[in-house]
């Protein structure tokens, strides 16, 4: 039997459900519709989020199984343990949040494509200024050598991109992130998609079923207001 994959009006807020997203490639859901800050916090709160290369239609996407991390269950390397001690960098919220945002975008060694794209960027932005979207920054001194972007939803935390220009940079603001998140009653991070890195820092992966009802939960509760603000952290 095949499936067809719901094609989306701009303007429209409608998603399909995530259960219809496709087996392959795994977690496509729908095609098309646009980047305005509503519709991006109506896919986030549903499961769902934006993931297509410069040249192809907006793409929505909800996998199963699902990259999660509690944060918990954050598992901290005994070099990493070591580099956290040295407290040769400070840590911030919200600091430089656009930055971030175009470090993320630059292309990687493996890559010279990007998939956050201007107008993704654009909406970003948009949805940092509403107070959805936040950076965790590492400096040294006045160099930001990593750091990590995302969207909150309650207590929540949907992680869109991480990028480093030292050596563990961008693990320590995960590392920052766990921490100063769970402190204020946050609970769970959406890393999406699975991969090593992630894997090897505690991550898991969670059925989509499972991850949906957790985020139903998680969504409707809201950390302290204090949490997001523009602030330097603690490790």
């Amino acid at each position: 039997m095949s499936i067809s994959l719901a094609q989306l009006e701009p303007g429209s807020l409608w998603f399909p459900s995530p259960h219809r997203a496709l087996n392959e490639p795994n977690g496509l859901l729908a095609i098309g519709g646009d980047l305005s800050p509503p519709r991006l916090m109506q896919a986030y709160h549903n499961g769902i989020f934006p993931w297509y290369g410069a040249h192809q239609p907006i793409r929505w996407w909800s996998p199963d199984p699902r990259g999660v991390m509690e944060p918990a269950s954050l598992h901290i390397s005994r070099s990493l343990h070591k580099r956290l001690r040295r407290q040769d960098v400070e840590v911030w919220i919200n600091r430089h949040f656009m930055e971030v945002v175009r470090a993320c975008a630059a292309p990687r060694r493996e890559s010279y494509d990007t998939w956050i794209t201007d107008e993704l960027m654009e909406s970003y932005q948009q949805l940092h200024q509403l107070g959805h979207a936040h950076s965790i920054e590492v400096w040294q001194q006045d160099e930001l050598i990593g750091g990590l972007y995302g969207i909150s939803v309650g207590r929540l935390f949907c992680g869109e991109s991480m990028f480093y220009r030292q050596p563990d940079a961008s693990k320590i603001a995960l590392v920052a992130l766990c921490r100063h998140f769970a402190h204020n009653g946050g609970e769970l991070i959406d890393c999406q998609m699975q991969t090593e890195h992630l894997l090897s820092l505690g991550a898991q992966e969670w059925p989509r079923a499972h991850y949906l009802k957790r985020l139903h939960q998680l969504r409707i509760i809201t950390v302290t207001p204090e949490c997001l603000a523009s602030q330097q952290v603690e490790l």
